[in-house]
């Protein structure tokens, strides 16, 4: 089968296809021909299915990719600019959780959700790491808190700029503020010699962390988690990545314990026009 396939009947050739097309490899050469394929077409290809949504026809078709397994946007369920606002401002990183695991189907659909994030060249490079079990998620931050005693007792600087000092001695009173309490974290991780990999795992972990709510959901960036996840050798043994993958980012979640009221504010925007 060709890369794709343009359905005569149903295209118009008004070439919108040929200026979406990202990478420049469909052509229209005019008469009554349908858009088609350039020579290296097939080898540069990146299946990112912008030719399949945007052509208002449904004419276009790519191999993996038919109009009939893309969902149509729906106009009346996109947010005007006041509500996308209200959305991202009421964001909240949440720390402190109730102890309830989430439904394994909800987590599922919420990552779901999430590997529709952007990627370079659409490498879609992520992996997925569910740390269910809350006994796990236990383990691991001590895992992590070992590894601020051992940076501590060397001097490294990194302990004093991660206040880690005051992390181990809120351990050590019985307050966990390594994962919070959170029942689940999830990790995405990647080949760690694919260049695009942090990016892709940063969008895609915000998108996430984004749709959480959602769901009746709270999340957090694990940055002790993850700073561990990439330094501490016993860390490393215990997530058992596959082999040359690293861990690009750690997101905890859980039910939040309380509910946000008002949005709070930030500093002014600084912008530099030219």
């Amino acid at each position: 089968m060709c890369l794709f396939i343009v359905d005569r009947e149903k295209c118009n050739r008004d070439g919108v296809c040929v200026a979406e097309c990202p990478m420049g490899i469909i052509e229209l050469k005019g008469g009554n021909s349908v858009p088609t394929p350039t020579g290296d077409a097939e080898e540069i290809c990146i299946n990112c299915g912008h030719c399949v949504a945007v052509c208002q026809h449904g004419a276009f078709s790519l191999r993996k990719m038919k109009p009939s397994q893309c969902p149509t946007v729906r106009s009346d369920w996109l947010l005007e600019p006041e509500r996308v606002e209200h959305f991202l401002r009421a964001r909240r990183s949440i720390r402190t959780y109730k102890e309830r695991p989430v439904e394994r189907g909800i987590l599922t659909k919420l990552i779901d959700i999430a590997r529709f994030a952007p990627s370079g060249h659409n490498i879609q490079p992520v992996r997925w790491l569910v740390i269910y079990d809350s006994d796990e998620v236990r383990h691991l931050a001590g895992l992590v808190i070992d590894w601020m005693r051992q940076m501590m007792k060397e001097h490294d600087p990194m302990a004093q700029a991660m206040h880690m000092d005051r992390v181990v001695v809120a351990w050590e009173a019985g307050i966990e503020r390594i994962c919070r309490g959170a029942p689940h974290v999830i990790v995405t991780h990647a080949p760690n010699n694919e260049g695009r990999a942090p990016a892709a795992c940063t969008i895609a972990l915000s998108y996430l962390e984004l749709a959480a709510p959602s769901f009746g959901l709270g999340a957090c960036w694990a940055g002790y988690f993850n700073a561990a996840a990439n330094l501490w050798p016993a860390m490393q043994e215990s997530l058992a990545l596959p082999e040359g993958h690293s861990s690009f980012g750690s997101m905890m979640v859980g039910y939040p314990t309380y509910t946000y009221r008002r949005l709070p504010l930030r500093n002014d925007v600084k912008i530099t026009w030219r």
